[in-house]
């Protein structure tokens, strides 16, 4: 019986995108499906981690190897997760600018920003990086509705926010000098839209002269 328990609530797990300990815990003490003890449970967790049915993304945070597998394919399912792991988040940066095709830089580290405290979480799926960010400037990002939903910042405030942690918050730093910046990090803001590349020396503007 407990194998057959252990099995099923397996299969509940794999459909699911992403699930907490307390989410396993929901299901399992279900009484009606399984009514399984809190000791019974940690252990499943056990075995699921052991045999490698299911993922850790941080503490008490997983994914089912078959739903990863499955999905793994899509950037739309990394940057969902990304969004998950750390919330509130958004993904920026390099990571954005290469969503956008105006990076050459190959980044492999999934960058996003949060107003919470700087963060890396390297998992067996990845690596997701969390920069933090002063709560008046996080905003500016957008959802996109893909297979799976995840924030992002639009191409003026991925650059943006590269170009606040490259310069170190942008500490002595002129106008005159952002494009000769860009350059050296080999982004090409002329494959920026007109719209968004208007946006973003507004933002910096704004920012210089206020700071």
């Amino acid at each position: 019986m407990k194998r057959k328990s252990k099995n099923n609530l397996l299969e509940e797990l794999k459909s699911l995108p992403y699930f907490s300990k307390e989410r396993i815990c929901q299901l399992g003490k279900n009484e009606k499906s399984y009514n399984l003890k809190d000791s019974t449970l940690n252990t499943y967790i056990s075995r699921f981690l052991k045999d490698k049915e299911i993922i850790p993304l941080k503490r008490g945070l997983y994914v089912s190897t078959h739903f990863y597998n499955s999905n793994k394919n899509n950037l739309s399912y990394s940057f969902f997760l990304a969004n998950i792991i750390k919330k509130p988040s958004y993904i920026s940066s390099w990571t954005a600018l290469q969503y956008y095709n105006l990076a050459t830089e190959i980044i492999h580290t999934t960058i996003s920003v949060t107003p919470k405290v700087t963060r890396t979480y390297k998992t067996k799926i990845g690596t997701f990086s969390y920069q933090s960010l002063k709560k008046d400037l996080f905003s500016n990002f957008s959802l996109i509705k893909d297979k799976f939903e995840f924030f992002i910042a639009p191409p003026s405030k991925a650059l943006f926010d590269l170009l606040y942690f490259k310069t170190k918050q942008f500490r002595g730093i002129k106008i005159k000098d952002i494009d000769s910046i860009i350059n050296d990090l080999r982004i090409d803001i002329n494959e920026m839209d007109e719209e968004e590349k208007n946006k973003f020396y507004s933002m910096i503007n704004n920012y210089i002269h206020h700071e």
